[in-house]
C-alpha cells in the first residue's frame, strides 16, 4: 500500500492552532512517527508535507499535487483542533463512501485512547479532501487548547492508533521515528531558518541565513538575536517559547494603538527602528503611518493585513 501522509500546516505562512500546545509541533510529531511506523510494516510512504509556499493556497495545492502525482492509494491529513478551550475530542473527516470506510477505523482506535467521539463529519469544505485523486481523510486528532484533551495526548499512542486504524497491525518491534533528512529535508531547523529569513532575522554579521538544516553558530546567532528582540531568555536553542513567539507573529494579527501586544509588538518596533518596550503606543503609531507611507499604504497606524504582507511577505 502506499499512503501518502501529510503533517498538516508547518509550512509559513501554512501554520496551525495554538493553545496550550502548538499544532504544528504536534502534527509533525504524530506525523513524522506515522511514516516511521508505516514503513516498517513494509508500506510505501510519501510525504506529502511541502518545502515551502507563499500562500496557504499554495500550501494546500501542492499537498494534493504531491499525493496525486505519486498515485497514493489512500492520503493522510493529520491536524489538531482549537475552539473555545471547552470543546474536545477526535473527529475524522471524509468525502466518498470509501474514505468514510477508512476514516472509521482509524476514529475508533483514536477514541480507544479515552477521547470524547466527535464522529466521522462530511469533509467536502475542505481543499485537501476535494482536491485529491484518490480516498483521503482529515485527522483532527484532539484539541490543542483543551486541558482534558491535553492531559490524555501521548504523540506515540496517537500514531499507533492511526497506524492501527489504516493497516490493523502495528509494528512490532520499536521504530525510531525521526524521518531520513534526504526522504524529508524540512527538518525543524530549516523550518526555522527558513521562518527567521522571512522575519528579516539576520546572524550577528547582517547576513540572512543559509537555508540548509544546519544548526551551526550562525543560526544560534539569529536565534539568540530574535529572542532579544521578543524579550525571551536567549539560550540560541529554539524551544517551545521561541516558536510561540514565532508563531505568534507569523498569525499577523491586527494591532492597533495602545495594544498591549508583548512579542508581536516588540517585533515590530525592531522592524521599525523604535524603542522596544512590547506596547503599540504614540511613538510606534507615528512610525508604522512612516512606514505605510513609504510603502504607499492607507497611513491609519493599523497593522492589518496589507501592513503585514509588506513586513513579511
Amino acid at each position: 500500500m502506499k499512503f501518502g501522509i501529510d503533517s498538516g500546516h508547518n509550512c509559513p505562512p501554512d501554520t496551525g492552532a495554538r493553545g496550550i500546545k502548538i499544532e504544528d509541533n504536534l502534527t509533525l510529531d504524530v506525523g513524522n512517527r506515522v511514516i516511521s511506523k508505516l514503513k516498517a510494516l513494509g508500506h510505501q510512504v510519501v510525504v506529502c508535507k511541502p518545502d515551502r509556499a507563499s500562500t496557504v493556497g499554495e500550501s494546500l495545492r501542492k499537498r494534493c499535487d504531491t499525493a496525486n502525482a505519486n498515485k497514493v492509494d489512500i492520503y493522510v491529513s493529520i491536524h489538531f483542533n482549537s475552539f473555545n478551550r471547552q470543546a474536545n475530542g477526535t473527529e475524522v473527516f471524509a468525502i466518498s463512501d470509501t474514505a468514510r470506510k477508512i476514516a472509521k477505523p482509524v476514529l475508533d482506535e483514536i477514541v480507544k485512547l479515552g477521547f470524547f467521539n466527535r464522529g466521522v463529519k462530511n469533509g467536502s469544505h475542505l481543499f485537501v479532501l476535494k482536491n485529491t485523486n484518490m480516498p483521503a481523510i482529515l485527522v483532527e486528532g484532539c484539541f490543542v487548547d483543551s486541558q482534558k484533551d491535553i492531559n490524555l495526548y501521548n504523540p506515540e499512542a496517537m500514531a499507533n492508533a492511526i497506524v492501527k486504524g489504516l493497516t490493523g497491525q502495528l509494528p512490532t518491534a520499536p521504530v525510531n521515528h525521526v524521518v531520513d533528512e534526504e526522504e524529508n529535508p524540512d527538518t525543524t531547523i530549516k523550518r526555522l531558518q527558513q521562518a527567521l529569513n522571512r522575519l528579516k532575522i539576520t546572524d550577528k554579521n547582517g547576513r540572512s541565513l543559509l537555508e540548509d538544516g544546519v544548526n551551526g553558530a550562525v543560526t544560534k546567532s539569529a536565534i539568540e538575536k530574535f529572542q532579544n528582540i521578543v524579550g525571551i531568555q536567549q539560550t540560541g536553542i529554539a524551544g517551545e517559547t521561541t516558536w510561540n513567539a514565532i508563531n505568534q507573529i507569523l498569525a499577523k494579527r491586527v494591532i492597533r494603538l495602545n495594544h498591549a501586544g508583548g512579542v508581536v509588538v516588540r517585533y515590530l518596533q525592531f522592524r521599525l527602528g523604535v524603542e522596544i518596550d512590547g506596547v503599540y503606543g504614540p511613538q510606534t503609531e507615528a512610525a508604522m503611518k512612516r512606514f505605510q507611507q513609504q510603502n504607499s499604504l492607507t497611513a491609519d497606524g493599523i497593522i492589518g493585513p496589507i501592513s503585514w504582507q509588506k513586513l513579511i511577505g
